[in-house]
């Protein structure tokens, strides 16, 4: 099994503990943040904290400072090409077939004159950006509620409903079913490293909000929802404060948690 399905099963498992040790409230479900599992999510913030600044804070400045920064956006683009069948899936089953075509075009361009997405020719086309699907976003479509709020270990914030989504995304990219072991761990690989080369680009941003904030906890579970929300359209029109808005002005908005 490839490393980055051991740690969603890892972090599933977690889910588990926690729907087993709290119960929601009638009183909780009305609050706009639902968080019953709060002392249990607070214990896995506290533990990914540490595992982050023992590990993967180090790690990714190491791999950043090792890498140029060419080859660390060629590896990017490796990764997110080989995300693209998986995103296609999930459009189809969002009955969104312009996202599907669009996402089918660019990963066709992107393989072959891109040499397997190593390079991206697709933008260069003008062609659209791909649509960064999940399960989680298709559940939300088919009128799944959010669900509570739960902290994931190793993977961070996410909801009831994300984390369905997550088990279900280890089956929907077709790749996995193509590729067999051990090649099937390039693409593994390549998402450790692209996971790596975000870590160390937003560094400043993350830092602050897990180690400078007076409540980490709290700061991250409200980007993330708010983050979470305006993608699938729940906070259209709200304001808020975008936290990498003195990164990239022009850019969307990005969470620091995503794969």
């Amino acid at each position: 099994m490839p490393a980055g399905s051991v740690l969603r099963l890892i972090a599933l498992s977690g889910v588990v503990a926690l729907s087993a040790c709290a119960k929601p409230s009638p009183s909780e479900a009305t609050r706009d943040v639902f968080d019953p599992y709060e002392s249990q999510n607070r214990e896995v913030h506290q533990f990914n904290r540490g595992f982050d600044r023992a590990l993967v804070r180090p790690v990714a400045k190491g791999y950043s400072a090792a890498i140029p920064d060419d080859i660390e956006t060629v590896i990017g683009r490796f990764a997110t090409n080989l995300s693209l069948p998986s995103d296609i899936v999930n459009n189809v089953l969002q009955l969104n077939m312009r996202g599907a075509f669009q996402d089918t075009a660019r990963l066709v361009v992107n393989t072959t004159f891109g040499l397997g997405g190593l390079f991206d020719p697709a933008s260069e086309m003008g062609m659209p950006a791909g649509t960064n699907t999940d399960f989680g976003e298709t559940l939300h479509v088919w009128g799944a509620r959010e669900g509570a709020y739960v902290e994931l270990p190793v993977l961070g914030p996410s909801t009831e409903r994300d984390t369905w989504g997550i088990a279900v995304d280890l089956f929907t990219n077709p790749l996995s079913y193509i590729v067999e072991s051990p090649e099937n761990l390039i693409g593994t690989g390549a998402g450790v490293a692209a996971g790596l080369s975000k870590r160390d680009k937003f560094s400043e941003t993350i830092d602050a909000i897990l180690y400078e904030s007076a409540d980490s906890y709290a700061q991250s579970r409200s980007i993330f929802l708010q983050n979470r929300r305006f993608k699938l359209g729940g906070t259209a029109g709200s304001v808020y404060d975008d936290p990498y808005g003195s990164l990239e002005p022009s850019a969307p908005l990005e969470d620091p948690y995503a794969e």
